[in-house]
């Protein structure tokens, strides 16, 4: 791995503005790459690094969940920046989900992996895996359902929280790492407007889910 977080850090207290999500979420998809994803419950922190997201714009998106206007399972996507919305996949995955742009007007993104830093034991458990080797380690938090089910993230739990608020227990932090390189690829495991380029990754990083082939942008 490429860091580790101390839970005494001053970057855990370091959140993500609302300002930070306000924004077109191709913007936020480029920027949030390298930030870190925090949970934190009781005595217990969970801890990763954001190395994957895609981008989703609105109602000018046909695989937006929001292109086709506003209901109760997508209102979130419509309200104010920064806020979580999960939604259930395939009958057994959750995918977390952050709304941008302002107030009224959707459009969100997508994380679908992440580099874990800290509670790494607690992410294996939730997920049945053993983490002897690297190889398994990479199976905690690569791809969007797995990486719900290592935070423990799920609709009930954690639908429309506010990622800006630390006290929610789960927000987004800065420590300073900058991403090498930002790689940009079709958006995968969907069908409408599956060709457009808005898959952000962090070249070479092992903990990226899906199929590696990319194009630079």
């Amino acid at each position: 791995m490429n860091a580790t977080v101390e839970s005494g850090s001053a970057l855990l207290q370091d959140v993500l503005p609302r300002s930070f999500y306000d924004r077109d979420p191709r913007r936020v998809s480029r920027d949030i790459l390298g930030k870190i994803l925090v949970r934190r419950e009781a005595r217990q922190l969970l801890a990763a690094r954001i190395v994957e997201v895609e981008a989703y714009l609105g109602r000018d998106d046909p695989a937006a969940h929001s292109a086709f206007g506003r209901t109760p399972r997508n209102s979130v996507l419509f309200g104010p920046p920064g806020h979580v919305y999960v939604y259930f996949i395939y009958g057994n995955h959750y995918c977390l989900n952050i709304s941008c742009l302002p107030d009224g007007v959707p459009g969100g993104i997508l994380i679908r992996a992440l580099e874990p830093l800290q509670g790494i034991e607690a992410m294996a458990q939730a997920r049945g895996v053993s983490i002897n080797n690297r190889k398994n380690l990479r199976l905690l938090t690569s791809g969007p359902g797995r990486l719900a089910q290592a935070f423990g993230i799920t609709r009930l739990r954690d639908n429309d929280k506010d990622l800006t608020n630390k006290r929610s227990g789960l927000y987004v932090a800065e420590d300073n790492f900058r991403p090498g390189r930002i790689l940009v690829t079709p958006r995968i495991g969907i069908r409408k407007a599956a060709d457009r380029p808005l898959r952000y990754i962090i070249a070479h990083n092992p903990y990226v889910s899906g199929p590696k082939a990319i194009n630079t942008r």
